[in-house]
């Protein structure tokens, strides 16, 4: 079997990435490995094969083409919520900064004291918080990368299940999230006010996160599409999309949730999901479509993969968006027309803009940045290609040209590069595990990582969850950003069934990780 494998590369990918995931499906408890269990897999088939005489080895490109691919959809489907939460998040980014600095503190200090070198103890550190590019500046700042490797192969497992663990805890601390949506709900209202309140107003107060889909004056008047200009009398009947809490204090402030349900009656408005599949309207603003204008409707809400969200005015859409349009009947096959409808959308590759971003992010990964300690460095392909794909998400169009990858699409292209990567720095990392555990210090540098990744977790999970109040769903993919781990990732995504809020924690350390520490590599390595 081993022989076979040796020679055939594609072979042991494919079956790494079948069993792996079968063994990553199974629960105990309720917790499965998920795409991490590719990793553990391919760890253990290389280091057996090592101890039959066999070098068992998946060409290196297949990780960098995996890698990229998974940061990039990961950029795309993250950049709208990334740069809205950044303004906020400079506290998590400063805590987590401040904790590199701590463990690497720590383990120049440990180490010394357990007589390890300096090239020992910096690619423990890299091992540790699972980072080539900071074994590489260790390596070369050190002068020795033989030692720094083997450092960096004894702790680099428990640098993934010491954090798969943190990710664990996370979660189950995250069951009562206060930064979890509210679900969104339709009500109709009966109004009892006599203020008379102007629907532009309501919509403003509640920074548009709001759609009037249907209007009934008084008892027996025909149902018609609200405008914002439009006030309220008392007797009306309003429908309103939006978050559970503000639809209820909308309730409280107008009146009461009428029995009668404006949505069963379709003599004037009629309702229908559709699947945004034009290109030409990907990328725009629900706004930017003037569907009031152009046939008398309203999208009160956007199913975005398994998520439902208010179609506020500046949301940009993807390709296979599942929109809830409200029109005249009349006008139904239009708007049908106009957006496409067909699955064509939900599938759809948008090979341009995945060519074009990964080129861009190889470029950018490559930009040399002044190293305080001397030289340049660069953050690296995998980083540049997730904060081009960031840039991209968030754009969503340039003209003609849309930025993004249908979210279905990016889901499936994101898990297909996690496996690749995995499965590939699997058979690496088992090949030198086994030899390096041969060596008489490995109990040293397995002591000093594991006490590395476990000081590092715990300090993220107790600053994040009681300091800045990060929820924890999002902390789950905070712990694999920071670890610049992405079986931490797929982990979290496949035990909350890929919670938007587990890439977008990710998203936000991911960057800031790299670039912290592979200065922190470059300054324990010239001690």
């Amino acid at each position: 079997m081993f022989a076979y494998f040796a020679v055939q590369p594609v072979v042991l990918l494919v079956v790494l990435l079948g069993i792996g995931m079968a063994i990553g499906h199974i629960k105990i408890k309720g917790v499965s490995l998920g795409a991490a269990a590719v990793l553990f897999l391919a760890i253990a088939i290389s280091a057996w094969g090592k101890s039959q005489g066999y070098e068992l080895s998946i060409p290196k490109e297949i990780a960098v083409l995996g890698l990229s691919l998974f940061a990039f959809s990961i950029g795309c489907s993250s950049g709208t919520s990334f740069f809205a939460t950044m303004r906020t998040a400079w506290k998590s980014i400063l805590v987590l900064v401040a904790a590199y600095i701590a463990v690497s503190a720590l383990a120049v200090g440990l180490g010394s004291l357990l007589g390890m070198s300096i090239s020992q103890i910096g690619g423990t550190l890299a091992g540790a918080l699972t980072n080539t590019p900071m074994l590489e500046a260790v390596g070369e700042k050190s002068g020795d990368s033989v030692a720094a490797t083997v450092g960096y192969s004894i702790s680099y497992l428990y640098g993934v299940l010491g954090m798969l663990l943190f990710s664990i805890f996370a979660l189950k601390s995250g069951k009562n999230d206060k930064d979890a949506p509210s679900p969104l709900v339709s009500k109709t209202i009966r109004v009892e006010t006599d203020s008379r309140p102007r629907l532009g107003d309501i919509y403003e107060r509640f920074n548009e996160k709001l759609a009037f889909s249907r209007l009934r004056r008084g008892e027996t008047g025909p149902i018609t599409r609200p405008n914002m200009s439009d006030t309220l009398n008392k007797g009306d009947l309003l429908t309103i999309v939006g978050e559970a809490i503000s639809v209820q204090t909308i309730i409280n402030d107008l009146g009461h949730s009428s029995s009668h349900s404006l949505q069963t009656d379709r003599t004037y408005l009629d309702y229908r999901r559709i699947t945004l599949s034009d290109v030409s309207k990907a990328g725009k603003t629900i706004s930017e479509l003037n569907m009031g204008d152009r046939f008398g409707a309203t999208v009160s809400r956007v199913r975005r993969g398994d998520v439902d969200m208010v179609a506020y005015p500046d949301l940009v859409l993807q390709l296979g968006d599942r929109l809830r349009v409200v029109s005249p009947i009349s006008n139904i096959t239009e708007v049908t027309k106009y957006l496409g409808d067909s699955t064509r959308g939900l599938t759809s590759l948008n090979p341009v803009a995945l060519g074009i971003g990964m080129t861009l992010g190889f470029l950018v990964g490559q930009i040399p940045i002044p190293n305080p300690a001397g030289g340049t460095f660069s953050v690296g392909y995998a980083a540049g290609i997730l904060i081009v794909g960031l840039i991209m998400g968030r754009i969503g169009r340039i003209g003609p040209f849309v930025t993004t990858l249908p979210y279905t699409t990016g889901q499936v292209i994101g898990e297909i590069g996690l496996l690749l990567f995995l499965a590939q720095a699997g058979v690496n990392a088992g090949g030198s595990i086994q030899t390096a555990f041969t060596g008489g210090d490995w109990w040293k540098i397995l002591l000093l990582g594991i006490v590395i990744t476990t000081v590092f977790g715990l300090l993220l999970f107790i600053t994040m969850r009681f300091v800045t109040k990060m929820g924890g769903t999002k902390l789950a993919g905070f712990l694999g950003g920071a670890q610049t781990q992405p079986a931490v990732l797929g982990f979290a995504n496949d035990q909350t069934n890929n919670d938007p809020r587990v890439s977008l924690g990710y998203a936000m350390a991911y960057p800031v990780a790299m670039i912290t520490k592979i200065l922190c590599g470059t300054f324990v390595g010239i001690l």
